[in-house]
């Protein structure tokens, strides 16, 4: 699952030496580790609401031989199964529009 801060003020992944403004941590593996030993009820008062959106991954069903060739070509690629998928796919519909 995929999420996206409506308001770019937020951290992002781009805005390296953005803190967080009450685990002040720079990574989302340190807002972890500080929320694993603090309580939000502490830090209620701090907190305020915020818009964002959930993006899910769609998914489709291959036949089982068309998989299995794709994998074998993302794995002599060196990239994941769903990367070349995707990019196969982009490539496609983007000739398809110039037809």
């Amino acid at each position: 699952m995929t999420w996206t801060l409506l308001n770019e003020d937020d951290m992002s992944e781009n805005s390296h030496d953005q803190r967080s403004s009450i685990s002040n941590a720079r990574s989302p593996e340190e807002i972890g580790e500080y929320w694993d030993s603090h309580s939000l009820a502490d830090h209620w008062d701090q907190t305020h609401e915020v818009e964002f959106e959930i993006r899910a991954p769609h998914r489709i069903t291959l036949e089982p031989e068309v998989y299995a060739r794709l994998e074998e070509q993302a794995e002599s690629r060196g990239v994941s199964l769903a990367t070349l998928a995707n990019a196969w796919l982009k490539e496609k519909l983007s000739g398809d529009k110039a037809a």
